[in-house]
């Protein structure tokens, strides 16, 4: 089975109504190009230093102007899309964000939501520092999602640093695994290609991984390069850093003959300690 896939490159900014134009316009290339899945990236809707700003502008799940416009588009194109994530507001007591992906059936639904769990508390640099868990509430369930062309492992951008997560879903049946980001130009450079390959090959899946690109605004600025890794480790796609709508035709069938060449999600072992652990 062949699967025409369309990945969104984004530079999002702090007005969701302005970045929503650029998505639904490149959405709607990819469709005209004949992808039959397409996937944007993390924090389609907003990339704000300003969690007053956020606070002001976000919508809820139910009142996302973002999420309901991308589910009559895809209703309208009649194609599978993944929102890589909004930035929403919730019901917190602390006033916390869920960043939240959503998969999107041809006909509009919302077949499967998917809180990102691994939030991005780093120190990059003395310089370059990110505290997501202070906006961001973390989810708690993995999520695999049934398609017409196979399983999905639903995953978020520094959830690609935990490949226990990967192996869970490609054991659960994932065959493409999703990876929308907003990665930092040093971790990007340092890291993105080989954390894809690697949880591409120690999976056996098809990853998927679209991201922002770019200055947004005088503080942030994101790495781009969206890749497609296929189930051997090679990479299909490298974006670059221009935005824009990016197509790759995938071999479903290489999932299969991957993990019959080499079945290690099968081959898990019981074992003792470390002590420590």
């Amino acid at each position: 089975m062949t699967l025409t896939v369309g990945l969104i490159q984004l530079n999002s900014g702090d007005d969701p109504a302005a970045n929503l134009g650029q998505t639904l316009a490149l959405v709607d290339q990819a469709a005209d190009c004949g992808a039959q899945f397409l996937l944007t990236p993390e924090v389609t809707n907003i990339v704000s230093d300003s969690r007053k700003h956020q606070a002001k502008v976000l919508q809820t799940e139910a009142d996302d102007q973002t999420l309901a416009a991308l589910q009559r588009l895809a209703a309208k194109r009649g194609i599978w899309l993944l929102i890589g994530s909004l930035a929403l507001k919730t019901d917190d007591p602390d006033g916390r964000f869920a960043n939240r992906s959503f998969l999107i059936s041809p006909n509009g639904d919302i077949r499967a939501r998917y809180d990102k769990m691994h939030m991005f508390d780093v120190a990059v640099s003395d310089t370059e520092t990110y505290r997501e868990s202070a906006g961001y509430r973390p989810g708690n369930r993995a999520v695999p999602a049934q398609t017409d062309f196979g399983t999905l492992g639903l995953t978020i951008c520094y959830d690609l640093r935990f490949p226990h997560l990967y192996r869970h879903l490609a054991q659960a049946g994932a065959n493409i695994i999703t990876v929308p980001s907003a990665f930092s130009p040093v971790t990007g450079a340092a890291h993105w290609e080989t954390l894809l390959r690697a949880r591409a090959i120690e999976t056996g899946s098809f990853v998927l991984a679209p991201a922002q690109t770019g200055s947004h605004g005088s503080k942030r600025k994101t790495y781009g390069h969206s890749m497609v890794v296929d189930p051997w480790g090679q990479v299909l796609l490298d974006a670059g850093t221009e935005t824009g709508a990016f197509i790759v035709n995938l071999d479903l069938n290489t999932v299969e003959q991957t993990r019959e060449r080499i079945p290690s999600l099968t081959h898990d072992r019981p074992y003792q300690g470390p002590e420590n652990a």
